[in-house]
């Protein structure tokens, strides 16, 4: 624990809170799903702060029956006495401005995810009600916030021994789209936070639910526990995990990994716990010495001869899953979202690490070593034949937008912002789309049966798959290596598929080439699921259609359902082309979901779950939510 002061003076005001309302995608993402959850993060996140500073052991989570959030931590509570130079108590600077807080250079934090001193005042912002209770000296004190101005001060209560802050707020429906929160996508951020945080305590109640749902997230060893936890669900190479660590005074890292017998690498970086989903200099170093490593060992043992060249980094992180979290001083992210880190003395200082720890591991485990070089060789054979795949699909023009698929019915327009390409289950459905749609700029690419399952291939095979090559021509990106986003064809990419079971394990397969191999579409918004209707409704005259189950209910409820006739759709062939193009096709009428990935470690556990090797996972994972099926057509 550090011998450091947190008080009132450590409380720095960098600039007053504007604009936060009227512009809330700035500081907190968006105004939907990603945003909502944000707000809960941020105020996770001082919580952890305090953990991170040795004051903290136990957070709790719950998510309330009026859909407001309580977070409770045992640290030591926000400060409490006047700024003077704003004639104000510490925690309403906190709560009322932005870049107000004690990360600014005083000595209440060395290592903290919450540099920017944006999260708290920002919750608060865009809360229709927030209340804050803070216990420390020796005292009790709350005070009552609406949209982040305060309407009570704050007052002192009764004596207490216990310290800590208890924070409830109340999401302004003026702001979000729909208050509803993911249990599933909370509880992995909770125990993400529990995995990096050795030892913390991290309780997850859901009272929105009768009876409720629970949940303690607290693990004795830290990220090895969460390689064992990422791995479960895959078949690994060496059971022994790898575990590398080291520290000076401004800096700190801990990396855990273990191959395993896949074909993608599942790679998660943190810095101050921050999850950097889009990597940074601490990720650059770890692959940079990895790959460095690996090539001297593989030489100094022979697997690799003089004549031979080096394995390249996505030979050595084949099937790989791994944990780097650093902890520095003051660390430079991109955005208050936090998703890139920029220090660059941090790659050095990882670099080395990695260079001198792993070279370590490998010399005292001989036998970890020669499996770990043997997946590499295998891997680098398997890139050789890619290569050649890929010069072949090249040379024939297969991933240049210059040379189409024949089945391919473009439209007209050439300005991708306008176009959209759907993918069609079936030559039967395809052939009723092609007359559905508005040719000007809906293009149709009918997909025959189900495609390639990636996650058990390698990308030689990838490409040598007929449906998936059409496909990587038609998006004109290019794959792996050779993706651009510039290069997209269309900016709306619509999977349209029968709904029922096959239709599904159809979406899923092409949902899992996107996320495997061109994840960017996915980030950027350009994939979407058509949603066709289950159910045709006459009722003398009119023609109503059902989405599910529960709105054919209501429909028949609402009309005299005993002159009403019901069509079950089992298909999109069944359909004629006015029928799909006015339920399914139409810009104006039709229903689209489009694919975000909320967090890259749900993504990656469901796709292994889903279209991994181990059977068992799956099983479970059917069982687990069966419950929650309304609807499956078989």
């Amino acid at each position: 624990m550090n011998e450091s002061t947190y008080d009132a003076k450590d409380i720095t005001v960098l600039e007053g809170l504007s604009a936060v309302r009227k512009r809330p995608g700035m500081y907190i993402g968006s105004t939907g799903l990603r945003g909502l959850h944000h707000l809960i993060y941020e105020v996770v996140d001082n919580s952890i702060d305090e953990a991170m500073a040795g004051y903290c052991d136990n957070i709790l989570v719950v998510l309330n029956e009026d859909n407001s959030v309580t977070v409770v931590d045992n640290g030591r509570g926000i400060p409490v006495k006047k700024v003077e130079k704003y004639d104000k108590p510490a925690v309403e600077i906190v709560l009322t401005m932005l870049h107000a807080g004690g990360k600014f250079g005083g000595d209440g934090y060395k290592v903290s995810g919450g540099l920017h001193g944006v999260g708290l005042s920002v919750v608060n912002a865009l809360s229709e009600k927030l209340i804050v209770e803070v216990r420390r000296d020796g005292y009790i004190f709350r005070q009552e916030f609406e949209r982040g101005k305060p309407v009570t001060d704050l007052l002192r209560l009764e004596k207490t021994s216990t310290h800590g802050t208890i924070v409830t707020f109340y999401p302004d429906r003026e702001i979000f789209e729909e208050i509803d929160y993911k249990y599933e996508i909370l509880a992995t951020r909770m125990r993400e936070m529990a995995f990096l945080n050795r030892g913390l305590k991290i309780t997850l109640i859901d009272r929105r639910e009768k009876p409720e749902k629970r949940e303690v997230f607290q693990y004795s060893g830290g990220i090895i526990d969460f390689i064992k936890y990422l791995c479960e669900k895959k078949d690994v190479l060496h059971k022994q995990i790898i575990y590398i660590q080291n520290q000076d005074e401004d800096h700190e890292v801990e990396i855990a990994m273990q191959y395993t017998t896949g074909y993608n690498e599942s790679i998660f970086s943190f810095a101050n716990n921050i999850n950097t989903t889009e990597g940074g200099t601490h990720l650059i170093g770890f692959k940079s010495a990895l790959t460095r490593t690996i090539n001297d060992y593989a030489r100094k043992y022979n697997f690799l001869k003089e004549k031979d060249l080096n394995l390249l980094g996505e030979d050595i992180r084949e099937g790989l899953t791994a944990i780097i979290s650093v902890k520095l001083k003051n660390p430079q992210f991109e955005g208050q979202t936090k998703t890139k880190l920029g220090n660059s003395e941090i790659k050095g200082f990882v670099e080395t690490t990695v260079n001198t720890k792993l070279a370590e591991f490998l010399e005292e485990n001989p036998s970890i070593g020669r499996i770990i070089i043997s997946k590499c060789l295998q891997a680098a054979r398997a890139r050789s034949a890619a290569k050649k795949a890929r010069d072949l699909t090249r040379k024939k023009s297969l991933l240049e937008s210059s040379s189409l698929p024949g089945k391919l019915a473009d439209c007209s327009a050439n300005e991708p912002e306008f176009c959209e390409l759907f993918l069609v289950e079936g030559d039967s459905a395809g052939g009723s789309a092609k007359q559905a749609r508005d040719r000007r700029f809906q293009a149709i690419l009918p997909l025959k049966g189900k495609i390639l399952n990636v996650e058990k291939a390698r990308l030689n095979k990838v490409l040598s798959s007929q449906e998936i090559q059409a496909i990587i021509s038609a998006v004109g990106t290019g794959i792996a290596e050779d993706f651009d986003i510039k290069n997209a064809r269309y900016n709306k990419i619509i999977i349209m598929t029968d709904a029922d079971v096959d239709g599904a394990h159809i979406r899923t397969l092409i949902l899992t080439f996107f996320y495997r191999y061109m994840p960017k579409l996915i980030e950027e918004g350009y994939i979407y699921i058509a949603q066709p209707p289950l159910y045709q409704i006459r009722n003398g005259k009119e023609v109503l259609y059902a989405y599910s189950e529960d709105e054919l209910k209501k429909i028949l409820a609402r009309i005299d359902d005993k002159k009403a006739t019901v069509q079950q759709y089992k298909g999109l062939g069944e359909m004629d082309p006015e029928q799909l193009w006015e339920t399914t096709m139409n810009p104006e009428t039709r229903t689209l979901l489009k694919v975000e990935i909320e967090d890259a470690l749900i993504a990656d556990d469901i796709f292994s779950t889903l279209m991994g090797d181990k059977v068992e996972p799956r099983r479970e994972f059917i069982e687990k939510n069966a419950k929650g099926v309304s609807f499956i057509d078989v």
